[in-house]
């Protein structure tokens, strides 16, 4: 039997075939645009998600039996709002997770509506990403197209509604829109009447690992698979990306460095962070998670790499960078605004502590270090709450560098875990699809079989401790520039 993962990226759509015994057969990848119509706006058009997945399904599926196939699930960019008439049209390109235009909106829900309120009703509070702020803004900017609304719907949901007919999304995914009443895993009437809209312009909702249907005889006959393949609702990208490194459970930890860098806590119980810097979400295990998330992770690196200092060989410009716990630049990872624990749309990246004496590879470690130090933020929240982290796995593109590996590991004190495979949300995607399958009882069974841990890196104590102290500086930054970034 093979299981297909869709990974629904922001730059591009990740295919994984594995094996019912966990085994990645083929893994392909099919990119697609990103515009930037106004600074701080981030778009894309879900027709090209389509596209991608017709194509890559195809190809992924070309040299196996495809008979053989029984299931298909997804791991998806998270909070992005896509709209559908009443004929199945996309109304506007999607406005996604790192858009940063709807600050007024946002301070409109925490401010009059109330974040004790927001909590309240479903567990959060408003941030720009968020799905809530951005209908809103649709209601207030482009009238005429939030008149059209049949369908509101996650990106993920999209390819799970053309591919199988049915309007449907999953609890964890739900989670982050600000419409979701997370401790019941319902959606919540109080906020829908908030943003003017009605149920039946809500999916139906399904656990992450329960089958919705099964692929339509038009994407049957367009992909060359069977009608009776099945589709799994899957989940966000950072619970599928958990499920596939083993975060399921009570009171473990997975780190993501991919375009954003999350720190996910995995929970048998419902539980809210009173500050909520911390998202408190339902997880795809069928369980609950909390979650603190930056909007820029490996992304820093890349535009430090690329777009500034004009180099993709990664590993040659970190082979350099052998002193570590003594930096004394800093690098603020706030390029699209941040998220946990600051809530700032308007705070921006920042080089500080530059001297005649500083090198290019004093800057190129800044970054990584930058990123390891805003993670230590929501990782010093979940600590301040009572929860016992010794050790996590880690995940995304930037966990490819054995580098950043060690810094994580000495900035948050912790046990870094290496997977067998490092596909996160890809991996639990295909995961997802085999327990909805039958092909396991249960995402927990499936996790403590597949995913295996092939390394281990431990913090080193004297590090930890010169990490500490620049920690402390770090933490200083961002409060002395705050009053800056309006007038940015």
């Amino acid at each position: 039997m093979y299981y297909i993962g869709l990974d629904l990226g922001t730059s591009a759509l990740k295919l994984l075939l594995m094996s019912g015994q966990g085994e990645i057969c083929k893994i392909i990848s099919k990119e697609y645009p990103i515009s930037f119509p106004k600074p701080g706006w981030s778009e894309q058009n879900p027709v090209d998600w389509w596209n991608a997945a017709v194509d890559g399904i195809r190809e992924l599926v070309r040299d196996v039996d495809k008979d053989q196939i029984k299931g298909i699930s997804f791991g998806g960019q998270m909070h992005g709002l896509v709209v559908l008439d009443k004929d199945d049209n996309v109304i506007r390109p999607a406005i996604l997770w790192n858009d940063g235009r709807t600050s007024e909106e946002c301070k409109f829900l925490n401010e009059v509506v109330g974040t004790e309120k927001l909590s309240q009703y479903t567990a959060n509070i408003a941030f720009a990403g968020f799905t809530a702020p951005k209908i809103l803004w649709m209601q207030k900017h482009e009238p005429e197209n939030f008149s059209k609304i049949h369908k509101i719907m996650l990106p993920k949901d999209y390819l799970a509604y053309r591919l199988s007919g049915v309007f449907c999304t999953d609890v964890s995914d739900a989670s982050g829109m600000l419409l979701f009443d997370v401790e019941h895993k319902r959606w919540s009437e109080e906020m829908l009447n908030i943003c003017g809209i009605k149920r039946e312009q809500m999916a139906d909702i399904y656990e992450s690992y329960e089958a919705v249907g099964t692929v339509t005889p038009e994407a049957a006959k367009e992909l060359g698979l069977s009608e009776a393949v099945k589709i799994i609702a899957g989940a966000g990208d950072n619970a599928a990306a958990a499920i596939g490194t083993g975060t399921v459970g009570d009171g473990k930890c997975n780190i993501s460095l991919g375009t954003s860098g999350t720190i996910f806590i995995s929970s048998k119980n419902f539980r809210v962070d009173k500050n909520n810097a911390l998202h408190s979400f339902a997880h795809a295990d069928g369980h609950f998670h909390l979650m603190g998330c930056m909007l820029s992770a490996a992304s820093c690196n890349k535009w430090w790499m690329e777009d500034i200092i004009g180099t993709k060989e990664y590993g040659k410009e970190q082979e350099s960078l052998q002193v570590l716990g003594e930096n004394h630049v800093f690098f603020l990872p706030y390029l699209m605004g941040e998220r946990s624990p600051y809530n700032d749309p308007d705070a921006r990246g920042a080089f500080i502590g530059m001297s005649m004496d500083t090198k290019r590879s004093d800057m190129t470690l800044a970054v990584l270090e930058g990123v390891a130090f805003a993670m230590k933020d929501s990782l010093g929240i979940a600590k301040s709450l009572g929860i016992d982290i010794k050790k996590t796995t880690i995940c995304g593109g930037g966990a490819k560098s054995l580098l950043w590996r060690k810094i994580m590991a000495n900035v948050l004190n912790l046990e870094i875990n290496i997977i067998e495979s490092e596909e996160g949300p890809g991996y639990g995607g295909a995961i997802l699809a085999a327990v909805g399958c039958g092909e396991y009882s249960s995402v927990e069974e499936a996790a403590k079989k597949l995913v295996k841990v092939v390394d281990t890196v431990k913090p080193d104590s004297e590090l930890v401790n010169k990490y500490e102290e620049r920690y402390k500086i770090f933490r200083q930054i961002y409060p002395s520039l705050k009053f800056l970034y309006p007038m940015l």
